[in-house]
């Protein structure tokens, strides 16, 4: 395409109305690791529309699988969405890095190598959960359970 892909993430969903809400924060959640903040509306909502597209299709008594692929390949983050029963390409756009930024220059998620929580809590030691993010999961869960 433009260049190697320097970075790559992707989330596989059942083509279901909740799809839509987990695509938008998949999204949103990857490219604040990224360090891609100003372009995280336009990749959301260009995401929430391929996916919608997918659901509104499926047949829900079997629905399809859905992969949402973010790239990051020369000066550009690559939005795909593929429905795993459709013949037909992925769907794609291509959105400009904010200026100045390339992929060489986006760093990686730096993540710490922890055990479980589960781990945790059986080992006896406290874990604290975020009540912000909890709140994000269930408003969301909630509106995907409400549209159907």
């Amino acid at each position: 395409m433009h260049s190697q892909t320097a970075q790559v993430d992707d989330l596989r969903l059942v083509a279901m109305p909740s799809a839509m809400n987990c695509a938008d924060l998949f999204v949103r959640f990857t490219l604040a690791e990224w360090s891609l903040r100003p372009i995280q509306e336009d990749a959301a909502n260009t995401v929430r529309g391929f996916v919608s597209a997918v659901v509104d299709k499926s047949d829900e008594r079997s629905p399809t699988f859905i992969t949402v692929r973010l790239r990051v390949s020369g000066a550009y983050l690559v939005v795909e969405v593929h429905d795993d029963q459709a013949i037909e390409r992925p769907a794609v756009r291509e959105l400009p890095l904010p200026s100045g930024v390339t992929a060489e220059a986006v760093p990686l998620p730096r993540r710490e190598a922890r055990r479980s929580l589960v781990d945790e809590q059986m080992q006896g030691q406290n874990v604290e959960v975020d009540p912000h993010l909890v709140r994000r999961v269930l408003t969301g869960l909630t509106r995907s359970s409400d549209e159907q």
